[in-house]
């Protein structure tokens, strides 16, 4: 074959009669051009030494081509199974990176695991502590009643402050669920 891939004319009509010998039709043909040399010599048309002369010349020079053509056959199939090897082997590559990635992929889907599980503990003691913060405030609710005004001021700077802090932990428990939805 050329470089390019392509096969020549040549190649193409080598190819032809290596297909073409081996096939039922060239068997049939061979048969009958060997039967006919031999009716030949009986119906006395051709002296025997000559046809025997005659039909080894033609098949030592036609066996000589099959020869040929047969190893450029057998030459051509090593080129393929040459290009076919190589094409594996960097199939098999690729599926060695593929694995080594996947493997990574694993590795990094386990940590998030572990991230998301930490981060699930850290909501829940957030949790915990706006639960803590809502009594508080309750709780300091009931004492700004009794409370002066200057005393109310102070006390509701510190309400608010609770509360920003509730919202912001609730607000971390919302981003939480979410995330626990994600990995699922």
């Amino acid at each position: 074959m050329s470089k390019s891939g392509k096969m020549t004319n040549f190649e193409k009509f080598a190819t032809a009669i290596t297909k073409g010998i081996g096939s039922i039709t060239s068997i049939i043909v061979h048969t009958i051009l060997f039967v006919s040399a031999f009716i030949s010599v009986l119906m006395g048309l051709i002296p025997f030494e000559e046809m025997m002369l005659i039909l080894t010349t033609i098949v030592s020079l036609e066996a000589i081509y099959l020869s040929l053509f047969i190893q450029m056959s057998v030459n051509m199939n090593s080129q393929t199974i040459e290009e076919v090897s190589e094409d594996l082997g960097e199939i098999q590559e690729d599926m060695a990176e593929m694995t080594e990635d996947v493997e990574e992929i694993q590795k990094d889907i386990d940590e998030i695991q572990e991230d998301v599980g930490e981060i699930s503990e850290d909501v829940d003691e957030i949790q915990k502590d706006v639960d803590e913060i809502q009594e508080n405030v309750e709780e300091i609710s009931e004492d700004v009643d009794e409370m002066t005004e200057d005393e109310k001021v102070e006390e509701k700077a510190a309400v608010d402050h609770e509360r920003t802090l509730a919202t912001i932990q609730s607000d971390l428990r919302k981003l939480m669920e979410d995330i626990e939805k994600l990995k699922k």
